[in-house]
């Protein structure tokens, strides 16, 4: 278990899969650090929500995870507001499609950028912390990372690239530092999507062994698991998909 004073911090965390990651781990005890890039005011409101039932257990803090200072300034500020860190979620994360005729450079920086990068650099950032804490790092992967996506390389590459770093830092990182990783199957559908019809939800659900959709709890309570039940757990990747995987 995590100790009473555990410090976790959750990279997008202010809607979606991030802001239930961030809310359960409350439950569990931890206080947590709600990072977000733009949306500040829905960041504000889980904080707010958060210090009402525990004071003092929940702070915002803003960062461009494209840019590699502010990511280092988030992990001094991070590492410093409660004077500890035990948990990173690297959850944030972009996702659209880039077909391989079509794609530009600019795709390519903006998706390995946010979606490689980013992790890479704020957990090396992060490692002393952890180390001290005996800590962890908790990756968001995706099932596409063993098995792409049509019409999205970039975003396949850049979360099988997530998934070696998260076995690679389980093997160099430890025994002081745990990393796993989760991946997400048909949970919430991406936002901004044109290509996510019904017809493809429909798809999708009917390829799934049981035949529904999962919700960010599913996701929220394997990240918990891994961050709090898990002492002996490093170098995995969960896949909460509902069988998903099985079928594509």
């Amino acid at each position: 278990m995590t100790p009473s004073d555990a410090v976790a911090l959750v990279t997008g965390a202010a809607q979606r899969l991030g802001a239930a990651t961030a809310e359960h781990l409350h439950t569990r005890g931890l206080r947590v650090i709600i990072h977000c890039r733009s949306h500040r005011a829905e960041a504000d409101a889980l904080a707010a929500k958060l210090n009402l039932q525990r004071p003092d257990s929940a702070t915002v803090m803003k960062a461009d995870l494209t840019e590699p200072d502010a990511i280092n300034q988030l992990a001094i500020n991070a590492c410093a507001y409660w004077q500890r860190l035990d948990v990173l979620v690297n959850n944030a994360s972009v996702f659209y499609p880039t077909p391989t005729e079509s794609a530009s450079l600019e795709d390519w920086n903006v998706i390995m950028h946010s979606n490689l990068r980013a992790p890479f650099l704020l957990g090396q950032a992060c490692v002393p912390a952890l180390r001290q804490s005996k800590g962890c790092i908790i990756n968001l992967i995706d099932i596409y990372a063993e098995r792409p996506l049509a019409d999205h390389p970039l975003y396949c590459a850049s979360k099988a690239g997530l998934a070696m770093l998260t076995r690679s830092w389980a093997r160099d990182l430890g025994p002081d530092i745990r990393a796993n990783g989760v991946s997400p199957g048909a949970i919430m559908w991406p936002e901004q999507d044109d290509a996510v019809t019904l017809d493809y939800q429909d798809r999708i659900v009917n390829a799934t062994s049981l035949k529904r959709t999962g919700n960010a709890r599913d996701i929220a309570g394997a990240i918990g698991y891994l961050a709090c039940d898990a002492p002996y757990v490093t170098g995995q990747i969960l896949a909460v998909d509902g069988g998903r995987s099985l079928n594509i």
